[in-house]
């Protein structure tokens, strides 16, 4: 049987922005993090993670409750888009970046709290303002460890499953990604196909894992 590849190339598209929006979106959240102290700081972090540990079907609920089409923003979209967002690739994306954004957020924390302060200091004593410092200075230093972040992000929105079924469907040549093909193949018996998406989306999630430990800081 003929294999359908529009599942994988969908999650690679899907992994590849919902990575880019986590590393715009997770950056400021770990810089917030990191270097500022405020009330309610420790609430902010507990509420990153928490897509770590519920459940992918409360994930999926809660988006349906605040992207469905019955929600404020859900009707915004659609009067702007003249098209739903669930049941479409970009609610896909938008379930990847939930489970991808926590991963990327501790990694940047940990790397930007790694930093040497005293380079940030001398920065500042030459009179770079917090912007500059953080650009020329701070990211500098802390990239491979935010680069290999965000190739893990980028691995962990390949293989989301529960609650991208629940938000954006299961719908062959739209919304299939290779998590859903291969639960789809297998269920309608096609273990070929099953396995040979499996193996592909292995050595691919392999090859992002082996790419992350040697941007790792030694």
């Amino acid at each position: 049987m003929p294999i359908d590849w529009f599942p994988l190339w969908l999650s690679l598209r899907v992994a590849f922005v919902s990575t880019m929006l986590a590393i715009a979106l997770g950056l400021s959240i770990a810089y917030l993090l990191a270097n500022r102290d405020f009330r309610g700081k420790e609430i902010v972090d507990a509420a990153v993670t928490l897509p770590l540990v519920l459940p992918p079907t409360v994930i999926g609920f809660y988006l349906l409750v605040v992207i469905g089409r019955a929600s404020p923003l859900g009707r915004i979209w659609e009067q702007i888009f003249r098209s739903p967002l669930v049941f479409t690739w970009k609610a896909a994306v938008i379930a990847a970046l939930l489970h991808s954004l926590p991963l990327l957020v501790k990694s940047a924390r940990a790397a930007l709290e790694s930093v040497d302060r005293s380079c940030e200091r001398a920065a500042r004593t030459l009179g770079a303002s917090e912007w500059r410092l953080f650009w020329r200075v701070t990211l500098p230093l802390a990239r491979r460890s935010i680069m290999a972040a965000s190739a893990l992000a980028f691995a962990r929105s390949l293989g989301e499953f529960g609650a991208t079924l629940m938000v954006a469907g299961n719908i062959p040549g739209r919304t299939q990604t290779v998590a859903l093909a291969i639960y789809d193949a297998y269920e309608n018996g096609n273990t070929t196909v099953a396995l040979t998406l499996v193996l592909v989306i292995s050595a691919v999630a392999l090859g992002i894992l082996t790419f992350s430990n040697w941007l790792s800081p030694k």
